[in-house]
C-alpha cells in the first residue's frame, strides 16, 4: 500500500478540505504507511494530527521515526522539514487519505451498516448468520462486541470502539478483502459521523432501526438534536434505506433517506400490528409473533408491496433468542439478506441457531433464580428486555444488577432509574466502566431517581460481588438480570483497562459454586 504527496493534494482539494500545503524538494513525495499514532510510525509515513489530547510532541516523535508528511487544522514549528497538508478538518482528511492508501477496500465488499440506540448488534450478528449461510462464511463483522475480518478464527477479535477510527476502518475493511471476504455487515455509531470516522464512506444498505436520548453529555452530544443529526447521516450516506416504521421520529429519518436515495429504494418494516403511518408509503414488511420463551421465539413474515415480494422472505423463522423484541431485528437482517439475494429458506437456515455474545444469554440455577445476562445498556434496551420478562412470565419477581458508565453516557442514568422504577423489584447498583468518575458517584445519582416505595436499592460497587450476592439471595420463580456488560472483560477505570471475568463468567461460576 502507498499513496503520492499529489493525489492526497487532488483528493484533499476535490473535498474543499485543503487550506494550504509545503512541499519538501529533499523529501520522497510518497507515502508507505499511514498512521495517527506516533508509536507506530514507520519510514516514509503519513502522520495525521489528531485528537483532543494531540500534543506537538507527538509530531516530533513521528518526524524522527520516520515520518515525512503531516496532515493537521494548524502549521506546527515541529514539522519543519516535512511536507505538510493543513486542512479544514483532520477527521475527515484522515478518512478521505486511509480509503485511498488501502485501495477504496469498500468497493470490493457489499456493505450493509446498521443504525440505532438498540438493536445494531444483534441485527448485524443475525445479518452475519444469514449472508454465511449463502455465502459459505465469507462475511466480514465489523461490530461493538467483535470484528472478523477472515474466515479463520484467528482473524476474530475483540472490538475497542462500535465504529473504530477510519483508518483502522479501511484497514481492516483491506484485510477482509484479502482474505477473501466478499460482504462487510457493519455497526455504525453517533460518534462515527459527529467525529467523521466514516466520511465519504457508502453503504450498499443502511438502515436505521430506532432512536431514544442516549450518548447525550460533555463528552458526547450536547443534546438530542445533534444526536438524532449524527444518526440521520446513515440515511444520506447509503444507497438503499431500510427503516424501523415504529421508530421515534419517523419523518425525520424517512425525509433524511429521501433527500438523496429514489423512494422505490427506501423501505420500512414494522410489527404486524403496527398502524400505517400517516402520510408515508405503505409499509413494506410486517412481522407476526408466533411464540416465544425465555430460550427461543417463532415468528412469520409477511411482504406488503410488489418490491418486497420478489425477494422471496415470506415465511416462518426462528430465534435461538428469548425476546420477541428481537423480531424486529431479526426483521432487518432478513430484509438485508433479501436485498442482497437470500431467499426465505436459506435464511431461515442461516439465522436459526445465531447467539450474540453477552446478549440474551439465559443461566439457570436449582435452587434460585434464573440469570439473564444482557448487554442491555440504556433506557431503551433496559425497557425492551425488562418488560418482556414481565409480560411474558406472569409479572416474576425481577432483580437487576447494574452500573452505569463514566464521563459519557451521562443521560443513561436517569433512563436506569426510571426502567428500574417501573421494572424492577430488587436493584444492585454497582460498577461499569466508570472512568474517571467516582463509581459510588454515578450510583447515587441512578440510586436519587428511583422510587423506594417500589425498589429494593443496594449499592455495591465491587460487581463480582454484587452478581453473587444477587443470585444467591434469589428465589425459584424470580428473575436475575445481569445487564450492562454481557461478556466484556474489562473495567475501564481512570483510562487503565482493567481486567474483569465478565458477567457471564462470573455468573457460571456463581451457579457452580451454589
Amino acid at each position: 500500500m502507498a499513496i503520492s504527496l499529489d493525489a492526497c493534494i487532488l483528493i484533499l482539494k476535490e473535498h474543499h478540505i485543503l487550506k494550504s500545503s509545503a512541499i519538501q524538494d529533499a523529501l520522497p513525495t510518497k507515502m508507505q504507511s499511514v498512521s495517527y499514532d506516533s508509536r507506530k510510525v514507520e519510514v516514509d509515513t503519513l502522520f495525521f494530527c489528531k485528537g483532543k489530547n494531540f500534543r506537538p510532541t507527538f509530531l516530533t516523535m513521528a518526524k524522527n521515526s520516520g515520518a515525512i508528511c503531516y496532515v493537521a487544522e494548524q502549521p506546527y514549528p515541529e514539522g519543519k522539514g516535512m511536507h505538510a497538508l493543513i486542512v479544514r478538518n483532520v477527521q475527515k482528511a484522515m478518512s478521505l487519505l486511509s480509503a485511498a492508501f488501502y485501495g477504496f477496500p469498500q468497493d470490493d465488499l457489499y456493505v450493509v451498516a446498521y443504525t440505532g440506540t438498540k438493536g445494531k448488534t444483534t441485527s448485524a450478528y443475525l445479518l452475519k448468520g444469514i449472508l454465511d449461510q449463502q455465502n459459505g462464511g465469507t462475511t466480514a463483522l465489523f461490530s461493538s462486541v467483535d470484528r472478523v475480518v477472515g474466515p479463520r478464527p484467528d482473524q476474530k477479535f475483540k472490538s475497542d470502539l462500535t465504529t473504530p477510527e477510519s483508518l483502522d476502518l479501511f484497514r481492516d475493511m483491506r484485510t477482509a478483502v484479502d482474505n477473501g471476504m466478499t460482504h462487510l455487515v457493519m455497526e455504525v455509531s453517533s460518534q462515527a459521523y459527529k467525529k467523521s470516522r466514516v466520511f465519504g464512506l457508502t453503504y450498499d444498505l443502511g438502515f436505521f432501526l430506532n432512536i431514544t436520548p442516549d450518548h447525550i453529555g460533555p463528552n458526547e452530544h450536547p443534546n438530542f438534536e445533534d444526536y438524532l443529526h449524527s444518526k440521520l447521516q446513515l440515511m444520506v450516506n447509503s444507497r438503499k434505506c431500510i427503516i424501523n416504521a415504529e421508530t421515534d421520529y419517523l419523518a425525520d429519518v424517512y425525509a433524511a433517506a429521501k433527500a438523496t436515495t429514489n423512494p422505490d429504494s427506501i423501505y420500512l418494516f414494522s410489527s404486524n400490528d403496527f398502524l400505517q403511518p400517516a402520510g408515508l408509503p405503505t409499509v413494506d414488511v410486517r412481522v407476526d409473533n408466533i411464540e416465544s420463551d425465555m430460550h427461543e421465539s417463532r415468528f412469520e413474515l409477511y411482504t406488503a408491496t410488489d418490491k418486497t415480494k420478489d425477494l422471496g422472505i415470506d415465511g416462518e423463522y426462528e430465534l435461538s433468542l428469548i425476546g420477541d423484541f428481537n423480531e424486529l431485528n431479526a426483521t432487518a437482517a432478513i430484509i438485508a439478506g433479501g436485498l442482497a439475494g437470500v431467499k426465505h429458506d436459506t435464511a431461515a437456515s442461516g439465522i436459526k441457531d445465531v447467539r450474540i455474545p453477552g446478549r440474551m444469554q439465559t443461566l439457570k440455577t436449582k435452587d434460585h433464580g434464573e440469570v439473564v445476562v444482557d448487554y442491555a445498556h440504556n433506557l431503551a434496551s433496559m425497557e425492551a428486555l425488562l418488560s418482556f420478562l414481565k409480560r411474558e412470565f406472569s409479572s416474576p419477581r425481577v432483580v437487576v444488577v447494574v452500573g452505569s458508565p463514566g464521563d459519557k453516557g451521562v443521560s443513561r442514568r436517569a433512563g436506569f432509574s426510571q426502567a428500574l422504577t417501573e421494572y424492577a423489584d430488587v436493584a444492585y447498583l454497582t460498577t461499569d466502566d466508570p472512568g474517571y468518575e467516582d463509581p459510588l458517584d454515578i450510583a447515587r445519582e441512578i440510586d436519587a431517581g428511583i422510587d423506594h416505595s417500589k425498589v429494593q436499592v443496594t449499592i455495591e460497587l465491587d460487581r463480582a460481588k454484587a452478581i453473587k450476592t444477587a443470585i444467591e439471595n434469589s428465589q425459584p420463580g424470580e428473575i436475575v438480570v445481569l445487564a450492562g456488560k454481557g461478556e466484556d472483560m474489562m473495567q475501564k477505570v481512570r483510562g487503565i483497562d482493567k481486567p474483569y471475568a465478565s458477567d457471564l463468567a462470573i455468573a457460571k461460576r456463581v451457579i457452580a459454586e451454589l
